[in-house]
């Protein structure tokens, strides 16, 4: 487990030497990183987070009864967390379809050398688009987007996934999806 100090206010890690205030000039990545790094995330955290994935508006008291550590604890813990930026923010959960989304895609691009940043750019704009991401193999770039119905589909297609720019893409139709939730943080020394 890494030992903390407090320093002149502010909590320094002895191994790294990673003050709290460092972790704010670097953006949420960096602070993740140092985060990892430092191993500060242990078991407590791993229940703690665990707590925040089921209910995201659990009470402190709450989160400390279900993973059975002291309130203090839960609340410095997920203050860290968030001030290093490993807990980004708490997100109501929708359901797409409900919603009026009925139409899930995943889309392969091919995009013309020196331009994949522009591109993608252009078509994380779009509010169809949930996510743009940069990929090895047969592609350059895989998006994922939500329609309403064929014809908005059919609009995303030729007025967004055809832009300049695009030198080919393939669009895969969801038929069902099996899982989609965001990822739990490792097991400590485990790999699934």
């Amino acid at each position: 487990m890494t030992k903390w100090k407090k320093n002149k206010g502010r909590w320094l890690n002895k191994r790294l030497s990673c003050p709290e205030s460092v972790l704010h000039m670097f953006n949420s990545l960096t602070a993740k990183l140092c985060f990892q790094v430092s191993g500060l995330i242990d078991d407590t955290d791993r229940k703690i987070i665990s707590v925040l994935e089921k209910d995201a508006r659990a009470s402190l008291r709450k989160i400390s009864e279900e993973a059975g550590v002291s309130l203090g604890t839960v609340s410095n813990r997920v203050n860290k967390m968030e001030e290093s930026g490993v807990i980004l923010g708490y997100k109501v959960s929708l359901d797409p379809d409900k919603l009026g989304w009925g139409l899930n895609v995943v889309v392969g691009l091919r995009i013309e050398k020196g331009r994949l940043i522009e591109i993608q750019e252009k078509i994380a704009r779009d509010r169809r688009v949930c996510g743009v991401y940069d990929v090895t193999g047969d592609y350059d770039s895989m998006v994922i987007a939500r329609a309403q119905d064929r014809e908005d589909l059919d609009d995303l297609t030729k007025n967004v996934m055809s832009i300049d720019g695009i030198e080919r893409s393939v669009t895969h139709l969801v038929l069902n999806t099996v899982k989609e939730s965001p990822p739990t943080p490792p097991e400590s020394g485990k790999r699934s």
